[in-house]
């Protein structure tokens, strides 16, 4: 009786794991399982094919600017002509951008690399709004979490699996073999979505030439959807940038300043990837069943409150203080996250997601890409622990604007 128990529970906590969210969760089990593995040693990466000084920013900036470039016709055909051709037709996209990354003769070939992989994530707008499209209200923290919870768990062998091969081959030919293995995860992941059903269908099929006639209209939309939607909506968009900027701010140079000022041995940094990935993957569902039994605006100040604590750890770390600093984040990400996701759900119709979404993502890539250009810099150029004070110090508004503008709606978008 206890295992019949037992799966009636399971079944009815996770009964909406279904349709078009099954499919992407199982794609994202396999991109996961590569996601993980360039991230420990990219930037040593960068510098072995001749990539110093500034060149970690510049990456971070061009890579950030392809992706605000495509952010605005992305969220209007996606809410305009579907979702399923932009997320299936880019993933493969994706895939066989990495060959870039695994055939570098130079670091210019991972600066066209990253392009090319940004402008493939022209589906982003489309899949957060099939996300959202998918979600039932009542399970939209969960389901944010559960999201998060197969990216911890997915992503936990690919630190192990680059640090072996680090260990076995050395940095660069381990390097190739890992984005080798990142572009046949991504071709599987990419013919998985092929199964996706679309549910914005008008009647009309996409061309290729919307891609540039789209552009006008879909910036004026993109700018205009922000009269109808809630004005914590805007608030919510206010404060999800500036973390996204200060997240960009520290990741850009923070392997090159474990290894040069914390004094990490360069073989030794893809350890703390795991502690962060464990607690992802131990955290997401209880995080989840917080968010949607007791709100969203509480949640999300706390969070906050350990991205800053989280940063402020790293700055003095040795080895252990620089995995209990990523636990940390790994819990900061996720409040905030889930909050996030979930609270703007609750805010925006589906016929607008996909254009808040596109706006969202051109103003944080663009702030994101400024954000490592100006990291790298203040690192280089000023002092090294300049990027993560600065981070750190913008928690504070943050939380405030949190605190006094956000407000959940009375009625969530979809409650009946």
């Amino acid at each position: 009786m206890k295992c019949v128990g037992l799966g009636d529970v399971l079944r009815r906590e996770f009964s909406f794991i279904s349709g078009n969210f099954r499919i992407l969760v199982l794609s994202w089990v396999v991109m996961d399982l590569a996601m993980e593995m360039p991230s420990p040693n990219f930037q040593y990466y960068v510098q072995a094919l001749g990539g110093t000084g500034v060149v970690l920013g510049i990456i971070g900036f061009a890579n950030f600017l392809a992706i605000a470039a495509v952010a605005f016709p992305g969220g209007y055909l996606a809410d305009k002509y579907g979702r399923r051709w932009l997320i299936s037709t880019m993933t493969f996209g994706m895939s066989l951008s990495y060959l870039f990354f695994a055939l570098a003769p130079s670091w210019h070939f991972i600066l066209l690399g990253s392009i090319v992989n940004s402008l493939c994530l022209i589906y982003q707008p489309a899949l957060f709004a099939m996300v959202q499209d998918s979600l039932p209200p009542e399970r939209r923290g969960m389901g944010s979490s559960i999201i998060q919870l197969i990216h911890g768990t997915f992503n936990t062998p690919g630190p192990l699996i680059a640090g072996f091969l680090l260990l076995q081959f050395g940095l660069v030919t381990s390097m190739r073999i890992v984005y080798l293995i990142v572009t046949l995860l991504f071709l599987t992941a990419a013919v998985l979505r092929l199964r996706l059903k679309e549910v914005m269908t008008k009647g009309e099929s996409i061309r290729f030439s919307y891609f540039i006639s789209s552009y006008p209209k879909a910036i004026r939309e993109s700018f205009s959807v922000w009269k109808v939607v809630p004005r914590s909506m805007w608030w919510l968009f206010v404060v999800q940038t500036f973390v996204m900027f200060g997240i960009a701010l520290t990741q850009v140079i923070n392997a090159i300043y474990a290894r040069d000022v914390l004094l990490i041995p360069e073989e030794q940094w893809w350890l703390v990837y795991i502690p962060l990935l464990l607690t992802l993957v131990v955290a997401s569902i209880p995080i989840g069943k917080i968010v949607d039994k007791f709100g969203r605006k509480t949640p999300m100040v706390v969070g906050l409150l350990v991205l800053g604590a989280s940063t402020l750890l790293f700055v003095t770390a040795n080895l252990p203080i620089a995995m209990i600093s990523m636990c940390l984040l790994a819990i900061g990400q996720l409040l905030g996250m889930s909050t996030v996701m979930a609270l703007a759900t609750d805010l925006v119709p589906p016929a607008n997601r996909g254009k808040v979404n596109g706006f969202t993502n051109f103003i944080s890539s663009v702030m994101m890409g400024f954000g490592m250009l100006l990291g790298n810099y203040l690192y280089v150029n000023l002092f090294p622990q300049l990027p993560f004070y600065v981070a750190a110090a913008l928690i504070v508004p943050e939380v405030l604007v949190v605190l006094f503008l956000v407000h959940e709606p009375e009625k969530r978008v979809g409650d009946t």
